[in-house]
């Protein structure tokens, strides 16, 4: 073997290193957020969203990018689910604000930036996240006529596929009366607790095997002059300014979406990027060409590119903001130190946390197996109209007894049939 090869070999090492060495960094807060996710999904059901999403009033605003937290951090199901919403009667505003929480105001997404790149980063998240959805309001009643509001609702009942229809159509959420508790501690609840967790991994994992792959091969090949050059290091004040617009781009052609784009965010702040420019770039996740292209089925394109201009505007507009918030008090860090460039994995609390929260994936994966998820996992992609109308219904007697269903001629688990209601 050449010089060449082995050099070649040791590069890719490098690389897969580095992404797996962070992989296992984050592993627990994963399932941490997913888990935490899935309690809430389980008790709140997406057909009361709608009800309080009507106008584009602040309030309003402030419930949709709530409930949009409490929701699916998958970017692809957000954006199904808003669409979803829109044609329920839903307003617009009110969709995207609850798109703009499902991705970035996400537990999950918090956690695994402050492991990555510590809390501060998370603080930025949570206050840059209000800031975008604010701006995006007035920059719709400035420039989004009710017009073009009007043809993208007729586009958008033509019910046209993106992607992960299915999932965001599927409500997996425990019915009935009792306490938060009760549902959540009922076999009932257990199940669809299980089937939340399980999906919402389902939906998120292609993109954050891309963006640990990516994060890695970027963090090990490309040299940190390059990115002290693109990101203006050397002039402070030329960063500042510079770091909010490029971000997003970078995000844009990245294709990399949802929580995948976080460990190349700690790359690109490894490499010079503003602070303001690591928000903005975390937001841009709503504009990847994949999604862009999703938007022009969605809603067609004049609205596509009024998305884009106004998402873009709020997205730097948010960074602008988030740089001189945490900058004149301080807390942007002053050391560039971010966990995805560091190499190995040692017995510490990081991995009994793995472990533990290993084992609580493992009694939750066995969970959605017994009581139907495969035929819920073959769903995922479904026509939205097809789903639209159904939710997910866990058995009684599965829910009990786990495996002991008969199985229907089809080959899908009995009693585990889409319907309208948990009985």
């Amino acid at each position: 073997m050449g010089y060449l090869e082995v050099a070649g070999m040791s590069e890719i090492g490098h690389a897969l290193a580095l992404a797996g060495s962070m992989t296992w960094e984050i592993l627990w807060a994963l399932i941490l957020g997913f888990a935490l996710s899935a309690v809430v999904q389980a008790v709140v059901r997406k057909s009361m969203i709608v009800r309080v999403m009507g106008d584009d009033r602040p309030r309003t605003l402030a419930v949709a990018s709530l409930l949009g937290a409490a929701s699916s951090s998958c970017s692809y199901a957000a954006v199904a689910l808003a669409r979803s919403l829109f044609r329920k009667g839903a307003n617009f505003t009110a969709a995207m604000a609850f798109e703009i929480g499902s991705t970035n105001l996400v537990v999950e997404l918090g956690i695994i930036m402050a492991l990555l790149m510590g809390w501060q980063f998370t603080a930025a998240e949570f206050v840059g996240g209000p800031i975008m959805i604010v701006l995006l309001a007035v920059l719709f009643r400035l420039f989004v006529r009710k017009r073009l509001i009007a043809k993208a609702r007729e586009q958008a009942q033509k019910g046209l596929a993106g992607s992960m229809e299915g999932h965001a159509a599927m409500d997996m959420s425990v019915g009935g009366d009792g306490s938060f508790w009760r549902r959540l501690l009922s076999p009932k609840g257990f199940t669809s607790v299980s089937h939340v967790f399980v999906m919402e991994w389902a939906a998120i994992l292609r993109d954050l095997v891309i963006g640990l792959l990516i994060a890695g091969a970027v963090g090990a090949w490309v040299p940190e002059s390059w990115w002290r050059a693109l990101f203006f290091t050397d002039h402070p004040l030329g960063s500042a300014l510079w770091g909010p617009i490029i971000g997003p781009v970078v995000a844009i052609l990245s294709f990399v979406c949802s929580i995948g784009n976080v460990p190349l965010a700690a790359v690109l702040w490894d490499g010079g990027i503003s602070f303001g420019g690591v928000v903005a770039f975390i937001f841009a996740d709503l504009l990847i060409l994949p999604i862009l292209n999703i938007y022009r089925k969605y809603y067609g394109t004049r609205m596509t590119l009024a998305l884009l201009g106004t998402f873009y505007a709020a997205m730097v507009g948010a960074g602008y903001l988030v740089e001189l918030i945490f900058g004149s008090t301080g807390l942007i860090p002053a050391q560039r130190s971010a966990t995805v460039m560091r190499e190995g994995i040692s017995w510490n609390y990081t991995t009994w946390l793995d472990i533990a929260f290993l084992i609580l994936a493992a009694v939750l994966l066995v969970r959605f197996f017994r009581t139907g998820g495969r035929a819920m996992l073959r769903m995922m992609g479904g026509a939205p109209d097809a789903m639209a109308d159904h939710s997910h219904s866990p058995h009684p007697d599965r829910a009990h007894h786990g495996s002991g269903a008969e199985r229907q001629p089809d080959g899908h688990d009995q009693g585990h049939q889409p319907r309208h209601d948990h009985g």
